[in-house]
């Protein structure tokens, strides 16, 4: 396993206080971070960040490290629940034009999280067999219909029908296991 803080939220599970001490020291910045750049206020961000590792501490049991990394999980716990108190505020009824200057692009943090799944799906898709491999980058990447992909390899329309079914089921499997 190379997931670090893993073991600390099992730890935790089971109701480990020095685990949940060195899983603070090891999270809480980047938490903070989190939070800060969502809420945008250091009082808040540090009142959601209690009420965060105290949901850690309750829910620590409902973390899978099959279906995920730990630090993925602290932060989608950390920016769904500041997103919870962005929606709790209450906002004035005014438009003052504002809107014009949110930024739609994805956070640093969004972008780096996505980028480690983009990669272990690229892994997985590479430990396939060949042709499943290429069936699933010719109809899932590059937008190719499976009668397009029938032709070009000149099999017929159910080989490839299964081929991309033998491929997503083997791609899951190599997903769950990592």
């Amino acid at each position: 396993m190379d997931d670090p803080i893993a073991p600390l939220l099992i730890k935790v599970a089971a109701q480990d206080r020095a685990a949940f001490r060195k899983l603070y020291a090891q999270c809480s910045a980047k938490l903070m971070g989190v939070l800060l750049r969502i809420l945008g206020n250091r009082p808040e961000a540090e009142d959601a960040m209690q009420e965060i590792f105290t949901r850690v501490w309750l829910r620590a049991a409902s973390f899978d490290p099959q279906k995920g990394r730990a630090m993925t999980w602290l932060i989608a716990l950390a920016r769904n629940h500041a997103i919870d108190r962005l929606r709790a505020r209450s906002a004035p009824n005014t438009d003052d034009g504002l809107d014009q200057f949110i930024d739609p692009t994805p956070r640093a943090e969004t972008w780096l999280i996505a980028k480690g799944e983009a990669k272990r799906i690229h892994d997985c898709i590479d430990r396939l067999e060949a042709r499943h491999a290429a069936a699933l980058r010719g109809a899932y990447l590059s937008g190719k219909t499976y009668e397009e992909l029938a032709l070009a390899v000149n099999v017929p329309l159910n080989t490839v029908r299964t081929w991309l079914r033998r491929g997503l089921i083997s791609l899951k499997d190599c997903m769950d296991e990592r």
